[in-house]
């Protein structure tokens, strides 16, 4: 086999290959969480409804003193019943189907995570202790 030949087959594979592979970049999230710890909490996501695909979703904690993390869970229904544990003031991630987390951001920090949404509903939200109780949640929506 001639190099040009050798350079043409390599070529085609890449181009292959780069096609079938998903791009991350299709659809950003991005979430801001907010709050302090005694106060009110947020969560807020844009957008807050995508469609179904690979997605980035970038966080960024906008508290001044607040360690925050970010947990995506892929929910039954928009309606679930979501199950916390009231003694230690969490959510039952064992209970849920998560597809990763950012952890550990702290004040002023970001973070991202890389995801495939398949349609449906999911929850987005904090699990340290007590966050979650003070508001940091929010329900992204994915259609086909």
């Amino acid at each position: 086999m001639t190099l040009s030949k050798i350079i043409c087959a390599t070529a085609a594979t890449l181009a292959l290959v780069s096609f079938a592979a998903p791009s991350w970049a299709d659809t950003a999230i991005k979430v801001v969480e907010t709050g302090e710890g005694g106060g009110a909490m947020g969560l807020k996501l844009d957008p807050a409804t995508v469609k179904a695909g690979p997605a980035v979703l970038s966080v960024h904690n906008d508290a001044t003193t607040e360690n925050h993390e970010m947990i995506v869970v892929k929910l039954k229904s928009a309606d679930q019943k979501i199950p916390l544990n009231t003694a230690k003031h969490r959510v039952d991630e064992k209970q849920l189907k998560s597809l990763g987390e950012v952890s550990d951001l702290k004040p002023g920090a970001n973070g991202e995570l890389k995801v495939n949404l398949k349609p449906g509903s999911y929850l987005v939200f904090c699990n340290i202790k007590g966050h979650y109780e003070a508001g940091m949640a929010a329900t992204l929506t994915v259609t086909p």
